[in-house]
């Protein structure tokens, strides 16, 4: 490997580590779906066809933001050509592809997954679902571009989903706050038409938690 290959090598580690996490949380199932992460010109991708939750360093292979094969023995992912759409449009760190179970069954039935709890707003409010189109396409990676503008996470019809983020663990939590978000549409929506927050409600939740630092540890002091 080229100068810096300790970097990639610790990026092939923690790609592999997520696939084996996040098939653990059940959002990744046999090779369905993909992980990547940026490092400096490089990114570090799931190859093709691996099973996930049993994935090693050996299973993750370095691109450069051309695609052009840098470490590794197998073929990186189908889905290559989105993820380094998503870098290079968006300025991510990582991101994460799954066919988990609820985010793939609100892609079957919505055009946009409504706001439905504040949480959301960590994702940008909203999750739109992007047309369906064969996976791996240039027409798939060009919806889905479209969907996630202003947005860390979109849906993508009859398929699945796909989030991004500034680092690793981010965009994982990201893809288990989207599952989670999913299903609590799909069982709201067992019940009735489930509520979603407007545009006023939203803002008043954004600067509440600005003002009191939700999502951060407060001492008693203050401080």
């Amino acid at each position: 490997m080229a100068v810096g290959s300790s970097v990639l090598d610790d990026a092939r580690r923690a790609v592999a580590r997520a696939g084996n996490g996040l098939a653990g949380e059940g959002l990744l199932i046999g090779t369905a779906g993909n992980v990547s992460v940026r490092a400096g010109e490089h990114v570090a991708v799931t190859a093709t066809g691996v099973v996930l939750g049993a994935a090693t360093p050996d299973d993750v292979t370095v691109v450069d933001l051309d695609g052009t094969v840098v470490a590794g023995e197998l073929a990186p992912t189908s889905e290559l050509e989105l993820h380094l759409g998503i870098y290079r449009r968006y300025d991510a760190g990582a991101v994460v592809h799954t066919h988990s179970p609820q985010a793939t069954a609100v892609s079957l039935v919505l055009d946009e997954l409504p706001c439905v709890h504040y949480q959301q707003l960590a994702l940008g409010g909203s999750v739109r679902v992007a047309p369906f189109a064969v996976f791996g396409s240039a027409e798939l990676a060009a919806g889905t571009l479209a969907a996630l503008d202003g947005r860390a996470a979109a849906l993508l019809a009859n398929h699945g989903a796909i989030v991004h983020g500034p680092t690793l663990e981010a965009a994982m939590d990201n893809a288990l706050l989207l599952e989670w978000a999913c299903g609590l549409y799909v069982r709201a929506a067992a019940l009735g038409a489930p509520r979603a927050l407007d545009d006023v409600q939203q803002e008043a939740v954004v600067t509440a938690a600005a003002q009191r630092g939700y999502g951060r540890p407060r001492r008693i002091d203050g401080r």
